[in-house]
């Protein structure tokens, strides 16, 4: 047994909907005793940092049923069924905001909530933007609104709570770092 590794006993799937399933697992822990374990899994996500031609963060401003509010938020959604991330990120940049790139740059790929969740989200930069006619409409349950930020602002937003999503928190973080790094 691998180091702190849980053997399933027993697996049950309790739900199967659009985009999660829940399952609950029996478990053999490292000490031999037994508990379970709620897992939701997910296809995975992607989530996209796309930056103007005067170096704003587009974001889209969205209603969150879970939260009962809206959140400001880099674009992002779900993969899928065995759409490669990349494919899915210049569907999602086009479906939220209208535009394209020439080029989608991978980040890093990071968990949301290991402790009971397996999505995976896949974070991209999207260089050189371009709006695009006729792009792909949003889904037809999606309603969003573009913010464009300067890497200023959306700091101050993190600063001030208007931004909590952990995504978006994460993809302007790493545009400070990177500024950072380049001065």
């Amino acid at each position: 047994m691998k180091k702190f590794e849980e053997k399933t006993l027993s697996s049950e799937k309790i739900f199967t909907g659009r985009v999660i399933s829940l399952q609950v697992d029996e478990v053999e822990l490292p000490d031999g005793k037994t508990s379970k374990r709620e897992i939701v899994k997910h296809p995975g996500a992607v989530a996209i940092i796309a930056l103007t031609e005067d170096n704003k963060i587009i974001m889209v401003e969205q209603y969150r049923k879970a939260l009962e509010r809206s959140l400001i938020e880099i674009p992002a959604g779900k993969l899928e069924k065995g759409e490669e991330p990349v494919l899915s990120a210049e569907r999602e940049l086009e479906e939220e905001t209208g535009y394209e790139c020439e080029k989608m740059e991978h980040i890093i790929s990071f968990y949301t909530s290991p402790g009971f969740a397996d999505e995976l989200v896949h974070l991209y930069v999207a260089h050189n933007l371009k709006k695009k006619e006729n792009a792909a409409p949003l889904d037809e349950d999606e309603f969003v609104e573009l913010i464009e930020l300067t890497l200023e602002d959306a700091e101050n937003y993190l600063l001030e709570g208007k931004i909590q999503d952990a995504k978006t928190a994460y993809a302007v973080q790493y545009l400070l770092l990177k500024k950072a790094m380049n001065s």
